[in-house]
């Protein structure tokens, strides 16, 4: 948690400790996220941002579930919740009600948007592999004056041949055509 040691502090870590969870009080603001943090509270105020931004972004590895408590909604608070990427809120005073569907809360969010971000990697990935594929199929059709089909399955049996992916063989054949089309400038 970092948050000025208070009665909201207390109050929190009162609730964290009843619901059996291990905890560590950080203040002031460190120059760095200690290691192993699931949860991170942080108090949010129309300052604050400044502050945390650079220590999320210094933070090696992923970042933990992060849920911001705030006194007072307002533009600059709300907008400060957007910067650091709070998963959850929870609002000051902190009562006992409100703590657990918090963290509950953060954390679902947090992994749902590793998952998706997972899937974001995977789906790029594939595309930046089809683009390859579809860039050396061009290759070929040009230089070859065949089509489509013809063009990947010369990719597909150098690939089986090879026992490489058709990828790799995509790869190789923009690498030649860049090479072959340099040297013919040279």
């Amino acid at each position: 948690m970092m948050h000025p040691r208070d009665k909201t502090a207390d109050a929190l870590l009162r609730q964290i400790h009843r619901i059996g969870c291990g905890f560590e009080s950080i203040w002031p603001i460190p120059s760095m996220l200690p290691e192993n943090i699931d949860i991170l509270f942080v108090d949010v105020d129309e300052t604050s941002p400044l502050e945390i931004k650079p220590i999320l972004s210094k933070h090696k590895g992923e970042l933990p579930a992060i849920v911001a408590m705030i006194e007072y909604e307002n533009p600059s608070v709300l907008e400060g919740l957007f910067e650091i990427k709070a998963n959850a809120v929870i609002t000051k005073p902190v009562r006992a009600a409100g703590v657990m569907s918090s963290i509950l809360m953060a954390r679902q969010f947090w992994s749902e948007q590793r998952r998706f971000d997972k899937e974001i990697s995977k789906i790029r990935a594939r595309l930046d592999n089809l683009q390859k594929l579809n860039d050396a199929k061009f290759i070929l059709m040009r230089h070859h004056g065949i089509d489509d089909k013809d063009a990947y399955a010369i990719i597909r049996k150098q690939a089986m041949a090879k026992r490489v992916t058709t990828v790799e063989i995509a790869q190789s054949i923009i690498n030649a055509d860049g090479i072959l089309r340099d040297f013919g400038k040279g």
